[in-house]
């Protein structure tokens, strides 16, 4: 299976739940008793459609090609007032960091962000009352009973936005992949052209004392992605839920670093303002080819606001330097 196909982050689904089940208007007969009173059982309810959170998923590729997701009918009533059984649920698993949204609306339903967390998409009609609640002192015997409450249905659609520690943003080719290979398990595409990443990926960083963090190298922002350019908001919204945001710029850029960084934050800005007061850190990949002098000279133009370090991920300097300070800011954000 390819790159591209083997994630997944958007899915619409078509849900139906389960109608109620008919209330029985039974009336008792048995040898003994040949005009018995009421005694029809309630009808079963219809089974809900349920998201279900899964922590064992990490895209939505499993819900590519289910289209429907039906819940069974609640049963009818029986005899001697005995209720029909509930339609079964039908669960809709999925990664954390899921939003589910009404598909013709674009009104939001929910979002699931811890494992065995449930959100009910659609209840089951109810099932309908038996015979023997609608007995009374003017009516002995009524011969009628309540129907099932029929099933509802929804067009909804599941969007994945990545859990991750640190989001790393950057134009492509700023060797993002290659960090995330350096300094996790992760193998991440890795060629010297751009757009080789066309998925985000996953790697867990190794720290100190057996702790450690999880690093999303999300695919290379360019100029305009915020009006959907390029791989534009398909990606944008994993780095929302980052809780740190480690820009990558190439030493060699063909403009200053400064300016690449004001158009990265630009888009990011412009797609959520709320991303401007999410922590920031700055890294200057592919450094090993400046020398001290040069490297003070460019570090005296970089931005003020963001503390920076200049890394090498091929000779691996500073590459522990960079995981102290991502890890500071990590816990400072989430403690």
């Amino acid at each position: 299976m390819s790159q591209g196909s083997n994630f997944v982050d958007y899915v619409k689904i078509f849900c139906r739940s389960g109608k109620g089940g008919a209330g029985s208007s039974y009336l008792h007969r048995d040898k003994k008793t040949s005009k018995g009173g009421p005694a029809g059982g309630d009808g079963g309810r219809g089974g809900h459609i349920i998201l279900r959170g899964a922590s064992n998923f990490w895209t939505l590729l499993h819900l590519k090609f289910q289209r429907h997701v039906f819940a069974d009918d609640g049963e009818a009533g029986g005899k001697t007032m005995k209720t029909g059984a509930d339609g079964k649920d039908q669960f809709i698993d999925v990664p954390l960091g899921t939003v589910a949204k009404n598909a013709d609306t674009g009104e939001y339903i929910g979002e699931i962000m811890e494992d065995g967390q449930t959100i009910t998409l659609l209840e089951g009609g109810k099932g309908g009352l038996g015979n023997w609640h609608f007995k009374s002192s003017t009516n002995q015997t009524p011969r009628y009973a309540q129907p099932g409450l029929p099933r509802k249905e929804l067009s909804v659609v599941l969007e994945l936005k990545l859990l991750a520690d640190v989001g790393l943003v950057g134009f492509p080719n700023a060797g993002k992949s290659t960090l995330l290979s350096v300094v996790s398990e992760a193998k991440p595409e890795i060629a010297d052209y751009p757009f080789t990443t066309l998925v985000p990926n996953l790697g867990v960083v190794g720290y100190r004392d057996g702790k450690s963090f999880v690093m999303a190298d999300i695919p290379g922002i360019i100029e305009g992605a915020s009006e959907g350019k390029g791989l534009g908001h398909r990606f944008l919204r994993h780095i929302e839920r980052n809780a740190t945001l480690l820009f990558i710029i190439s030493a060699d850029t063909s403009k200053s670093i400064q300016e690449e960084y004001e158009v990265l934050m630009n888009e990011l800005v412009k797609f959520n303002p709320e991303l401007k007061d999410k922590p920031r850190v700055l890294a200057i990949s592919k450094s090993d080819v400046l020398d001290e002098e040069l490297q003070k000279e460019m570090a005296e133009e970089l931005p003020k606001d963001i503390e920076h370090v200049f890394i090498s991920s091929v000779t691996g300097k500073n590459i522990q330097q960079l995981k102290d300070i991502l890890f500071k800011s990590i816990t400072k954000y989430t403690l």
